[in-house]
């Protein structure tokens, strides 16, 4: 087992950096996981080049160059069974490329996007309820409300993660995401008042996401209240 670094941000928002194979068989349970985990998608499907340095292109913007990447090369599915069975809820970006059972409900967002990537990506869940979808702009340089975006190749917009969080069932207080990233799940999370527990392989966006979930916790919003810790809520059952 490699080391491992654990930061606690606040009361509710704990972060781990490295294999979250070794790390989540010592969290417990979580009321909901939602993750975006490595697809192990090709540069024809994604528009990103593995194996070297990583891009994203779209029409009539500059690429966006990430560096060296290799983390997306394969799917995790021990890591996703693993997640799943940490908590009563999930929901999972790319979960059209994993083995998972049939769901009743997806979430589908539409990028609205006229360049080379795909219209839309899809979220497993298993959520009882119908499949929905949102709207939310992401096209190169031309982004709904003007959201920032640049810290990750497949980052997602906080809009859509906090639309995401909101379809889950109002009790849900610990939200788990195992594939962190850059961070934007815990600041959704955050925006929403539940508790965070993210895990990051990579260091790089391990920093990222410290850096962003704190700026988060640093503006709340006054009519959310704040993440309660997991062993508080754990104790008011």
């Amino acid at each position: 087992m490699s080391a491992i670094r654990h930061e606690v941000l606040a009361d509710g928002v704990e972060l781990y950096q490295g294999d979250m194979l070794d790390i989540l068989p010592t969290l417990g349970e979580f009321d909901a996981c939602v993750t975006d985990p490595p697809y192990g998608i090709d540069v024809a499907l994604s528009g990103r080049v593995h194996g070297g340095t990583s891009s994203h292109k779209w029409k009539n913007a500059k690429p966006v160059e990430y560096g060296a990447q290799s983390w997306d090369t394969n799917t995790n599915q021990a890591g996703i069974d693993a997640a799943i069975n940490a908590a009563r809820y999930s929901i999972i970006f790319g979960g059209n490329y994993y083995a998972l059972p049939p769901s009743p409900c997806w979430l589908v967002w539409d990028k609205e996007t006229n360049g080379d990537l795909a219209d839309c990506e899809l979220a497993w869940t298993n959520l009882p309820r119908a499949v929905r979808r949102i709207r939310y702009l992401w096209n190169g340089f031309a982004r709904a409300n003007n959201e920032p975006r640049g810290d990750h190749p497949t980052q997602k917009p906080l809009g859509v993660m906090k639309w995401v969080i909101s379809h889950l069932p109002a009790d849900v207080g610990t939200i788990l995401d195992p594939f962190m990233g850059s961070g934007t799940t815990g600041v959704a999370a955050i925006k929403r008042g539940k508790a965070f527990y993210g895990i990051e392989r990579e260091p790089k966006y391990f920093d990222i996401a410290c850096r962003r979930i704190s700026e988060a916790l640093r503006a709340p919003d006054m009519f959310i209240p704040a993440p309660m810790p997991k062993a508080t809520q754990e104790s008011l059952l």
